[in-house]
């Protein structure tokens, strides 16, 4: 009988690169999700009946367990960046999380994965940082052995970083920005969805692993990289601070105005908080050098997805190429 895993947020970024590696060792995983009909594709991962998404709500202890019965393997990767009614920091990162542990422990199951995020103190300038440290502390309470990942800001083709900067490369000449000299570490999402499966599989020890890529880059370095991926000129402009804190106040004002019918994908107060600190692996935690893997460069990675948001999209490296050959003499 196959062995049974649960990832909680299965659908997400993240989670449907550490489901595909579910699938493919051999697990049978539920997806426990918010909208299991948008999240049918992950059926495609495994053979028929392998994958499977369920309604899961996290601030509930039945739906929690339900989807537990039986199983060897839990992953929570549940977060949010910006709050939605009832779906608040606390909620998610500490209830939530915490919920998931208790109920794991008393079902008696033996690997528990927390993704958390690097950046995650007691002190951190944000209240994401701060509910995600006490989220690791809610599941260290009820898992002693439990494994809790920290990666740094992840990229991929299905990421909300570098998509969204690149849309708007081909649209504005200017790419605004805020905390422009503030460090990022990038890690490749697939290198997280490694580090959990070798936690599942018992290879990666309890413990706290920060995940961060071979680079380390300022966020407007990472713009000007992106840039030159996608063969645009753009001006990345810094917002001065007050600037970006008005900014960011009439978003979090137009999200509550409209009772969270428009979800603020821009700038929140919060966020603009969390920049004033550097993202990037403390060096006080394991990290991919303790299991023997070496992350992708970003460099590596971007061309193969950001490709679409060149001027002539996947035509146009030929046609820089005939260009400079129509110049030689």
């Amino acid at each position: 009988m196959s062995r049974i895993a649960v990832v909680y947020g299965g659908s997400g970024f993240l989670g449907r690169y550490v489901v595909r590696r579910l699938a493919a060792d051999g697990w049978r995983v539920r997806v426990g999700c918010r909208h299991p009909e948008q999240a049918l594709f992950v059926r495609t991962y495994g053979a028929v009946g392998q994958v499977e998404p369920f309604l899961c709500n996290i601030r509930d202890d039945a739906s929690v367990a339900r989807l537990m019965e039986d199983a060897e393997a839990v992953v929570n990767l549940v977060g949010i960046l910006v709050e939605h009614g009832r779906n608040t920091f606390e909620a998610v990162h500490v209830d939530g999380a915490e919920r998931i542990a208790r109920i794991a422990a008393e079902k008696g199951v033996r690997r528990l994965v927390h993704v958390s995020a690097i950046g995650a103190a007691p002190d951190a300038p944000s209240r994401y940082g701060r509910t995600k440290c006490a989220g690791e502390k809610a599941v260290h309470r009820h898992v002693r052995d439990a494994v809790i990942l920290r990666p740094s800001v992840m990229f991929g083709p299905e990421d909300e970083f570098f998509n969204r900067f690149a849309r708007m490369a081909r649209l504005s000449p200017v790419i605004p920005i805020a905390g422009a000299s503030t460090l990022f570490q990038p890690v490749y999402v697939d290198d997280v969805a490694r580090v959990a499966m070798m936690a599942i599989d018992g290879e990666a020890g309890p413990g706290v692993y920060e995940l961060g890529g071979p680079g380390v880059h300022s966020f407007r370095e990472l713009m000007q990289i992106m840039l030159k991926v996608i063969h645009r000129r753009r001006l990345v402009v810094n917002m001065p601070r007050p600037v970006a804190g008005v900014v960011a106040g009439l978003c979090d004002f137009a999200q509550a105005a409209t009772l969270g019918l428009w979800k603020n994908s821009v700038l929140t107060r919060d966020q603009l908080r969390q920049l004033r600190v550097n993202n990037v692996a403390s060096g006080d935690a394991l990290g991919f050098e303790a299991l023997g893997l070496e992350p992708a460069a970003l460099e590596a990675v971007l061309p193969e997805y950001l490709w679409p948001y060149r001027p002539a999209g996947q035509y146009d490296e030929l046609r820089r190429t005939l260009k400079r050959l129509s110049r030689q003499p």
